[in-house]
């Protein structure tokens, strides 16, 4: 086989699955903090720390999951569009995994790379990194209910 030939055609991308379930099981704990259990659908609050607040809304809540959108205020800014994401989380398997984001409506496990979109071939465990560290707004922060239920 020619150096050319393997150039074009680099190994295969393999997704670190451990790695990715640790992320999610991080991110998990991290929204257990301020994610009550009884929460109804349409259920809104927002979570505030020192670096920050995350607005919180409840879109569906099963027996053993809900799905939750998260976003974070940011100053205007004609340049940033607000972080947003849905999130499902799953509490049976203590997990939590960002299903879309703000431009991405379904994510998938493995990208080809390059690509027209320009997605990294590990976009859907990038998400969900992003997600871990919009949940680290602060240690120490309060949640506050919007709702009127």
């Amino acid at each position: 086989m020619s150096k050319s030939a393997t150039s074009l055609n680099p190994k295969r991308y393999q997704p670190d699955v451990n790695r990715f379930l640790a992320l999610c099981g991080r991110n998990y704990f991290h929204i257990l903090r301020w994610l009550p259990f009884e929460g109804g659908q349409g259920d809104y609050w927002q979570v505030e720390g020192e670096f920050g607040r995350l607005d919180v809304r409840i879109l569906e809540n099963t027996k053993y999951t809900q799905l939750i959108e998260i976003s974070r205020a940011l100053s205007q800014s004609d340049y940033i569009d607000t972080p947003q994401m849905c999130v499902r989380v799953y509490h049976d398997a203590k997990l939590a995994e960002v299903l879309t984001s703000r431009q991405i409506y379904q994510l998938r496990p493995v990208y080809d790379y390059p690509n027209i979109r320009m997605h990294h071939r590990d976009e859907k465990y990038q998400v969900n990194a992003f997600l871990e560290e919009l949940l680290k707004i602060d240690s120490h922060m309060s949640a506050v209910c919007l709702s009127e239920s």
